[in-house]
């Protein structure tokens, strides 16, 4: 399988291609079953959380299938509520904010708390039958910690910075907490059948390099030693990571995801050869004509150089109104032109 082949920087017959949120609200197929039910249905039903995670599959050719599921579903089992709002996102209630609130978190069993999750990787590994590897995740300590304590998105993040410096003890001890949590998912996930995971720091872009070091690195560090002591590739990817990309691949992962602000060429150069990279067009870039996207797609892999060890991915998630047809487009491009 080139994927995993990518992933321990062997050679492949072609550049393999998978796509973060490529299990999503572009597909029309996806549209139709979300019409009928809530996020959260989608996923703590196994079914449909398997179907999900076939349908892009089936219409694009990717090399991967990534889990359908939110890296936010942890938070239930460990005593909040979760909801996703429309036209808002998700919401966490009560956010977690005191000593008291850090206190009440539990540690969660994966089976017990998100068994369904991992039936789904179960159910998807029989599905795929050996001829697509099967991708789990989880988000990252930091990434988690900021939606816990803003009870959902943040524009600034103020909370979640006013803890880290006004409450170091108690932000540590949250961390401490879903570092724990989320170790003991992605073991759960990979014990279920998941080929790979990837941990994602969505917003750790929001940091400087010194706080990013301080506050996060040390937690995201302990979740990927215990998931690479299950023997799989642990992809580690975050957005707005550039300046500390350094600093980001010493915290771990045998293939390190850059988003599309840092070129590829200069990213293989400071993560350096003992790591795969993953990455990295702009998915604004699957918006434009053929010829220009087709443009975008060849500089990126110009830029990884041809050297194994390259997994083509987007710098971040397919966005909604992104055409279906384009990101097809992409996969054979890529699949071509290295072959």
């Amino acid at each position: 399988m080139r994927f995993l082949q990518a992933c321990r920087r062997e050679k492949t017959d072609a550049v393999p291609i998978w796509f973060m949120r490529q299990a999503g609200r572009y597909l029309p197929e996806y549209r139709r079953l979300r019409s009928r039910h809530t996020m959260l249905e989608l996923c703590r039903r196994p079914d449909l959380a398997v179907e999900i995670t076939l349908q892009p599959v089936r219409r694009l050719g990717v090399d991967a299938a990534i889990l359908f599921a939110d890296i936010l579903l942890p938070v239930e089992p460990m005593g909040l509520k979760l909801d996703f709002v429309k036209g808002e996102g998700p919401a966490i209630c009560p956010p977690v904010r005191t000593a008291r609130d850090v206190a009440r978190l539990r540690r969660v069993d994966p089976e017990e708390g998100l068994g369904y999750v991992l039936e789904a990787v179960r159910l998807l590994r029989r599905e795929l039958d050996g001829g697509t590897p099967l991708i789990g995740f989880a988000g990252a300590p930091f990434t988690l910690a900021s939606y816990m304590i803003e009870g959902g998105p943040s524009k600034d993040f103020r909370l979640t910075k006013n803890m880290m410096r006004a409450a170091p003890a108690l932000w540590d001890r949250l961390l401490g907490k879903l570092s724990v949590v989320i170790a003991d998912f992605l073991r759960a996930q990979v014990a279920a059948g998941a080929q790979a995971v990837q941990l994602f720091d969505s917003w750790v872009g929001a940091l400087s390099r010194e706080d990013y070091e301080r506050f996060a690195q040390p937690y995201s560090r302990r979740v990927l030693r215990a998931a690479a002591r299950t023997g799989v590739p642990v992809i580690h990817f975050g957005t707005g990571t550039g300046p500390f990309l350094e600093s980001f691949r010493d915290a771990g992962g045998s293939v390190v995801g850059v988003d599309w602000r840092t070129p590829m060429d200069e990213a293989r150069k400071r993560i350096g050869p003992g790591r795969a990279v993953q990455g990295n067009l702009d998915p604004t870039h699957l918006f434009l004509p053929r010829r220009l996207l087709a443009a975008e797609v060849r500089k990126v892999l110009r830029g990884a150089g041809g050297r194994p060890g390259h997994i083509f991915n987007l710098g971040h998630g397919i966005l909604q109104h992104t055409p279906p047809d384009s990101v097809r487009a992409v996969v054979d491009w890529v699949h071509e032109w290295t072959a």
